[in-house]
């Protein structure tokens, strides 16, 4: 059920180094987006698929990771994730890419829910540092890096409280809790 499937799609920030995503399954994902709506049906994105152990390794330090958690560094090793899918917009075909990378992020990740797998949408990131490490011309604008991997975190979505805050944060057994508004405060 979507249902279930969206709420089962969280941004999680911790993996299982161990668990191995393929470049098959990350094509699989890209399928996704490739069928999603495109603006105007231009189909601007392209998109950087990485499993390699050292691309890796040179992607996950221009990464920003969990702006209100701000004594956390990002994923310890044996926590990071095990692929990315860079999201690219080609300044070739537009310089506007408008709701595309959203819907494109958005089905890839309802994909990888479907698959057990889980991920985060990264729009921090050192883009200077990305596009070297990744060796991309400069006609491609880096969008969004989508993080991927089998989650070991518990992400649990709970009710804003009285105060208003809607900051995620982490208990001392490093349950990630994610504030959400209600659905009566959001119909106007």
């Amino acid at each position: 059920m979507l249902y279930e499937l969206v709420r089962k799609s969280r941004s999680y920030r911790r993996f299982d180094e161990s668990f191995l995503i393929e470049e098959a399954t990350l094509r699989e994902l890209i399928e996704l987006a490739r069928l999603s709506p495109s603006a105007a049906n231009r189909q601007p994105l392209k998109y950087r698929l990485v499993t390699d152990p050292a691309v890796r390794a040179a992607v996950f330090p221009t990464l920003r990771w969990a702006g209100y958690l701000k004594t956390w560094p990002g994923p310890a090793e044996g926590e990071r994730p095990t692929a990315y899918i860079i999201i690219l917009g080609d300044t070739t075909i537009t310089r506007n890419f408008g709701i595309d990378p959203g819907i494109a992020a958005q089905s890839i990740m309802l994909g990888a829910a479907e698959k057990g797998l889980g991920g985060c949408i990264i729009a921090s990131f050192d883009q200077a540092a990305l596009r070297q490490a990744l060796e991309l011309p400069e006609r491609f604008e880096l969008l969004y890096v989508l993080a991927l991997g089998k989650p070991v975190e518990q992400v649990v979505i709970e009710p804003v409280g009285p105060d208003g805050d809607i900051k995620y944060w982490r208990d001392e057994q490093q349950v990630h809790h994610v504030p959400k508004r209600s659905l009566d405060e959001l119909i106007v």
